[in-house]
């Protein structure tokens, strides 16, 4: 299935609004995110791997952040595990009503699937039931804060015995020089992906106010303070990361 490219910030603008996954960022967001985020399909394929290897049977899974749902469409590939369900929850009506439409286009090409139900809910408020399995695939980042900690202990108490928490995020790094270097080279990877500097900065501009990146440290903390007992970085590309968080 081919995807409009992403040129939503290819023109100059007077004032650059805050970045919203509206109905424009929807329509471009797979080119958008393949060629912004290093690593990217490698992370959503092998969180379908991870799935099926702490999915328990006649439990629930959940994507939260799902947008087109992705990693919902990796769990289904890979997980078989009897009795699972899949819960794809995102905030935006113009991604969950994009990731329906796909999870049915999957269905058309696939037989026994896991069964899925996408809602259109803010994680924050969700109650979370039983689960086994969750994926926080870079949704963290877009939450407050201040917000983030009190969200992923319930995700631990939501969370089965011998179930897990994959957390994929962007990274800050404390060490100025570290940092600056790594951030160097994902903007390296943009402009090799044909992103203009128009667009660079412009997004750049977009997203500063919305997406608060943390250092790697401060996830392993935060983590550890909702109540995993271990933390396991299993990727990284660049700035961008992917944890495994366990009860």
């Amino acid at each position: 299935m081919s995807h409009p490219s992403d040129r939503l910030f290819a023109q100059p603008l007077e004032q650059v609004p805050d970045f919203v996954f509206n109905e424009d960022v929807v329509r471009v967001f797979p080119d958008m995110i393949k060629r912004s985020v290093p690593g990217y399909p490698t992370i959503v394929e092998n969180i379908g791997v991870l799935g099926a290897r702490f999915a328990q049977p006649h439990s629930v899974l959940y994507d939260l952040g799902a947008s087109l749902g992705a990693v919902t469409q990796s769990l289904r590939r890979h997980v078989r595990a009897d009795g699972c369900r899949v819960m794809a929850v995102d905030n935006s009506a113009a991604m969950v009503e994009r990731c329906r439409q796909y999870l049915n286009a999957q269905d058309s090409m696939f037989q026994e699937l896991l069964p899925v139900q996408v809602l259109e809910a803010d994680i924050l408020a969700l109650s979370l039931e039983p689960a086994s399995f969750v994926a926080m695939n870079f949704t963290l980042q877009f939450i407050a804060p201040d917000e983030r900690l009190d969200l992923l202990a319930r995700i631990r108490q939501a969370l089965l015995p011998g179930g897990a928490l994959v957390l994929s995020e962007k990274l800050r790094f404390d060490d100025a020089q570290t940092h600056d270097l790594l951030n160097e080279l994902h903007l390296d990877f943009k402009r090799a992906n044909g992103y203009s500097e128009l667009e660079i900065a412009q997004k750049r501009s977009a997203i500063e106010h919305v997406m608060k990146p943390d250092t790697l440290e401060t996830h392993e903390q935060r983590l550890r303070a909702a109540g995993f007992s271990k933390v396991v970085p299993w990727f990284q590309c660049l700035n961008f990361a992917s944890l495994i968080a366990l009860p």
